[in-house]
């Protein structure tokens, strides 16, 4: 749970927290970690069938109205079960019919249902709470007050979104809150396939990706479009070609969720960003290589550039080791460069090198009108502190200590996905261990997180006393 990060705060973290972050960017259990994702990307296990007949899934919803906090009741069980009626059967029937793969409104429609029926049923309730803290963690990071002052609270959402697990062959994926209003729902749903509830720790590092990418860039207002914007001119007067540039800005999305994610959840972001590609590559492919070819139909970067992308944002980060964890990041991503293939053209290591110490530079520094002539950068970035917190919570998740260790003021649910990246990816990481501890952590924070208690509560984050005098 991410409450208010005052500067006080901030300081009274460093003073407590005993262990220190390490020196030095070890990444000696990466392979095992890539081996985790690969098992957790074909595990196949669909999660809960969808309700297909429509008095059935109204029966269960209605049941699980009252396992939702008042938050959650008034922003989406009862806007979408009123969409729902207003449907009735024969509209049910037609949405289905004319999406029957289920990609777009009739898959909206069965995600927001999992979304309350999971909570509602108990799927999986110890992985579900700890994924919802995620999730609301990094949204509601990117609202905190502090950080925000000057800064207006996004135009279509200020609540996090809601969680589940399905649909194993689209990965980690978010229905943004500008997509959930066809149904009027007032907050966004988050994916991550079934196996992941057990295995896959990498897929958790692109939580950041996703909720504070994605969900965060289409709650404001034109953010996408200034950025977009900001990139072509920057990498143009960089002395990048106009494809180049145009290859960047028509991606905006994806490379603002990458940069995004890490800005929130710190270097493990960009580990496992790597990481879990390979992991997923392996799986699909056979070859645990980041790819180096980049087609037009793919609105994702090639994976090669994000790697690349992913060090350039870390070397922006505002903690001591930045510069050394973000050489580290290229020097692994150097080990899977061949030949770059850009909407088919060839591009050079130097030139997509270059380009993406630019699109982070822009994508973190431009101040933007959507954010009242803010930088992403000044919202959040991840600091000395953040690190301090995460070498102490992973001592916590490797020697099995209390967890109570891990429920101190600003500690925070990105800092436990963080710890237990960095530790497993270590020497002597133990994968399997340390996803389970981490799971039993964000549990506990789950059930301190007044969102989800009796009390309507949107922004956790605001609720903190401020006091005039702090007894040192």
């Amino acid at each position: 749970m991410m409450t208010t990060r005052t500067k006080d705060q901030k300081e009274q973290v460093g003073t407590v927290t005993d262990a220190r972050p390490p020196k030095v960017c070890d990444l000696s259990n990466l392979a095992a970690c890539v081996e985790d994702a690969r098992l957790g990307a074909v595990d196949g296990d669909p999660g809960p069938a969808d309700p297909l007949i429509f008095h059935e899934l109204r029966g269960r919803l209605e049941a699980s109205r009252f396992k939702l906090p008042p938050l959650y009741r008034s922003s989406v069980f009862e806007p979408y079960t009123a969409k729902l009626d207003d449907l009735g059967p024969s509209g049910f029937a037609q949405v289905l019919m004319r999406d029957p793969n289920r990609e777009r409104t009739a898959g909206l429609m069965f995600d927001i249902a999992q979304a309350i029926l999971q909570n509602g049923e108990g799927f999986r309730d110890l992985a579900t709470d700890g994924f919802q803290e995620v999730v609301s963690d990094l949204y509601d990071g990117f609202l905190s007050a502090e950080d925000r002052r000057g800064v207006e609270p996004p135009d279509l959402g200020i609540i996090p979104p809601l969680v589940k697990w399905g649909r194993p062959e689209f990965g980690p994926y978010t229905w943004p809150i500008n997509a959930t209003k066809s149904f009027d729902a007032k907050a966004g749903i988050v994916n991550l396939p079934p196996a992941n509830a057990r295995l896959g720790l990498l897929a958790w590092a692109a939580l950041g990706h996703e909720t504070a990418g994605h969900d965060i860039l289409h709650a404001d207002t034109g953010l996408r479009g200034g950025l977009a914007s900001a990139v072509q001119t920057g990498l143009l007067e960089g002395g990048a070609g106009p494809d180049l540039a145009e290859y960047w800005s028509s991606r905006i999305d994806e490379t603002a969720s990458d940069v995004l994610g890490i800005l929130n959840m710190g270097p493990a972001a960009g580990i496992g960003l790597i990481g879990y590609f390979r992991g997923l590559r392996a799986a699909f492919s056979g070859a645990a290589r980041l790819s180096n070819v980049g087609s037009a139909s793919d609105p994702h970067p090639a994976d090669i550039l994000r790697g690349y992308l992913a060090g350039e944002t870390v070397r922006l980060l505002l903690y001591e080791g930045h510069e050394e964890t973000a050489e580290c990041l290229i020097k692994e991503t150097d080990k899977d460069l061949t030949n770059i293939i850009l909407d088919g053209s060839p591009t050079t290591a130097a030139v997509a090198k270059k380009s993406c110490k630019i699109v982070a530079e822009t994508i973190v520094s431009t101040k933007l009108e959507s954010l009242e002539n803010h930088a992403l950068g000044d919202i959040q970035n991840w600091r000395d502190h953040d690190e301090a917190i995460v070498a102490k919570i992973l001592h916590t998740l490797a020697t099995n200590g209390p967890v109570s260790d891990c429920l101190a003021e600003g500690f925070y649910a990105a800092h436990v996905v963080a710890a237990a990246v960095t530790g497993a990816v270590a020497r002597d990481g133990d994968v399997r261990s340390l996803f389970e501890r981490m799971l039993v952590v964000l549990k506990a924070m789950h059930d301190r997180n007044p969102s989800w208690g009796p009390l309507f509560i949107a922004q956790p984050g605001n609720v903190s006393m401020h006091r005039a005098y702090v007894r040192s």
